[in-house]
């Protein structure tokens, strides 16, 4: 199979520094074994990371992009030679005056090719390498010169207080809910900007309707039915670092887990469709595809869908997220792979709120 993604977007640049997905909606659905062979979408290497606390057999994480598989060996060689706090220093969840230092010590574990990105980023590391995405930057300039213009940062404090539901909406409707919120934002959130400054516009290809109302939407819920006081991806995207959460592979709880299985991880410079033609995808347990979907027709998202079908182990888990494109298993394939009801619920738990929808489905089989 031809990729479709591969010939529509610049895949030569770091796009995420971080996943952008709930590793614990994510771990949940996938429910991983040990005698589980898993697959994943590469992107920063988070949530890859975050499977391997499960003790897979083995895990393969693929991208079409580089740099972001310079970004996963990278956290790999962190989590080698560093200890936790040093982690959380490098990636930038916490403060630390000397990163170059940190990454000095993981340098000799990288391959050439991710030396030679690293080494030409020597003020993005001493940010935290966390920062260094377009999509972290985009993050940044809506925190440092569009936020302040919306609310003070005692306001922004008062948010992250833990508070009962009630209070949370109260707060929510009476402070944070301004006009010039909802204006700003939906200027900031656009179509138009999000595609040229946070992620590239070849993805919005098969977008119907306003993008910033339905951002807007899911950041309500996520001010007001989930706790921002838990959630790690808030505090980055108003903070700059984490304060009282982190995502699920750098919990200080999770570090040995993870630790204890890095030689289970292999990566590789492929796309999806790539992949699901060689050996190695036959007899899969666990698929982590991320928003894939997002990016490709449904004409496209059905051919991968029916090849996952035909080699997947019977049984295996199928999780993914729909940002603004709708893609679930269509009814042709009813007979051969199932959507699994748990997931409405993790959508409504999933703390990386500007997901439309969560899809967990299930390989026939055992």
């Amino acid at each position: 199979m031809n990729s479709e993604t591969r010939s529509r977007a610049d895949y030569l640049r770091l796009r995420y520094a971080q996943c952008w997905e709930d590793a614990d909606v994510l771990l949940e659905a996938l429910d991983i074994q040990p005698h589980h062979t898993c697959f994943a979408i590469a992107s920063a290497g988070d949530n890859a990371l975050a499977m391997l606390s499960r003790g897979p057999r083995r895990l393969i994480a693929v991208d079409l992009n580089p740099a972001q598989l310079a970004s996963v060996e990278l956290r790999v060689a962190a989590y080698r030679e560093l200890e936790h706090g040093e982690l959380l220093t490098l990636v930038g969840s916490r403060p630390g005056s000397d990163r170059m230092a940190l990454y000095r010590r993981c340098r000799s574990l990288l391959s050439s090719d991710s030396r030679r990105f690293w080494d030409d980023r020597e003020q993005a590391i001493a940010r935290g390498i966390g920062s260094a995405g377009k999509f972290e930057r985009y993050l940044a300039v809506f925190r440092e010169r569009v936020l302040p213009l919306i609310h003070r940062r005692n306001v922004v404090d008062t948010l992250f207080a833990p508070r009962p539901l009630e209070g949370r909406r109260e707060f929510f409707e009476n402070t944070w809910n301004s006009r010039c919120w909802r204006g700003t934002s939906r200027i900031f959130f656009s179509r138009f900007v999000m595609g040229r400054v946070g992620r590239d516009p070849s993805f919005y290809d098969y977008v119907e309707g306003c993008v910033a109302d339905r951002i807007l939407a899911r950041a309500r819920y996520a001010l007001t039915e989930l706790d921002p006081s838990e959630n790690p991806y808030l505090q980055w995207i108003l903070y700059g670092h984490h304060t009282t959460a982190l995502p699920f592979a750098l919990r200080p709880e999770n570090y040995d887990a993870i630790r204890a299985n890095l030689d289970r991880l292999e990566w590789r410079e492929q796309s999806l469709e790539e992949f699901l033609e060689s050996d190695d995808a036959r007899g899969l347990h666990a698929y982590n595809l991320s928003d894939v979907f997002e990016y490709m027709s449904q004409e496209s998202y059905h051919r991968i869908l029916h090849r996952i079908i035909e080699t997947a182990a019977g049984g295996a888990r199928l999780a993914y997220w729909n940002l603004l494109v709708s893609r679930q298993r269509p009814e042709t394939m009813e007979s051969r792979i199932t959507p699994l009801s748990i997931a409405a619920n993790l959508h409504q738990r999933d703390k990386a709120f500007f997901y439309s929808a969560f899809v967990v489905e299930k390989v026939a089989g055992t």
